[in-house]
């Protein structure tokens, strides 16, 4: 067994697993071989896509990182390995579609690439973001604003991270009233992150303020946590909730 599944367990025994398959999709994923700290190769890739298949995704997007001080990914690398990992889909015959964008994230380097109109989007012009785990960024309201300013449409990728809101709903508030889209880390629900990563997750299922499901899945180990969070109420909850956009991507 995976570290995740070691560390958390299944909950709500009443309930039977949740389909993924009404989701369709999975919009948040490290599949690209070699570009960052998911798969690492072609055969990691393709297990972990085998993976996603059998857990009922007809699709993922996938969305290597992008930083100015870590993964400095171009459009060029991104797009060059989602060629090669669709041509070995198309190899062994998985029936599964991949498509690719990016999880920038928030820095001054990124406002710059908004302006310039350099980023990778997926859906409806949707730009995934996320920030740093210690303290908001100061600018994060003006990225924000130029994100909007441009035509796209800002995803923040997992809010349910980020401690430094976890006594004050309000900020999460705050950007729900600017337009705002929210991603959940799917995983949260099983205490992955920890007991408030999952309260707050929780909270904001409760406050109807997730937009879209994603898995982050990096490795096999992710997967399993995604087997693991399968019976959790708050998984059944959200996807029953009406207001997930993934079935439209």
């Amino acid at each position: 067994m995976g570290l995740f599944s070691r560390l958390f367990g299944r909950s709500g025994p009443g309930l039977g697993p949740a389909d993924l398959s009404v989701l369709r999709c999975d919009v948040h994923s490290h599949f690209i071989p070699g570009i960052d700290d998911g798969a690492q190769n072609m055969e990691q890739s393709m297990e972990l896509l085998r993976s996603m298949d059998e857990l009922g995704y007809r699709k993922v997007i996938t969305t290597p990182h992008v930083m100015s001080d870590g993964y400095r990914n171009t459009r060029e690398d991104i797009l060059g390995g989602l060629e090669k990992l669709r041509a070995e889909v198309a190899r062994t015959g998985l029936a599964i579609e991949v498509d690719a964008a990016a999880e920038y994230y928030l820095d001054h380097e990124l406002e710059q690439k908004v302006m310039r109109r350099e980023v990778l989007t997926f859906g409806n012009d949707m730009l995934l973001f996320e920030l740093p785990f210690i303290s908001e960024p100061a600018i994060l309201l003006n990225v924000i604003f130029q994100m909007q300013t441009q035509g796209y449409r800002p995803v923040l990728a997992h809010p349910e991270r980020y401690a430094f809101w976890y006594n004050d709903l309000s900020k999460y508030e705050r950007l729900k009233e600017r337009g705002v889209l929210f991603q959940l880390n799917t995983v949260a629900l099983c205490g992955a992150y920890g007991v408030q990563a999952k309260r707050i997750a929780e909270k904001l299922i409760d406050n109807g303020w997730y937009e879209l499901l994603g898995s982050d899945c990096h490795n096999m180990n992710h997967v399993e946590a995604l087997r693991n969070t399968l019976q959790e109420p708050y998984l059944h909850k959200i996807i029953g909730s009406g207001k997930l956009l993934n079935a439209g991507l």
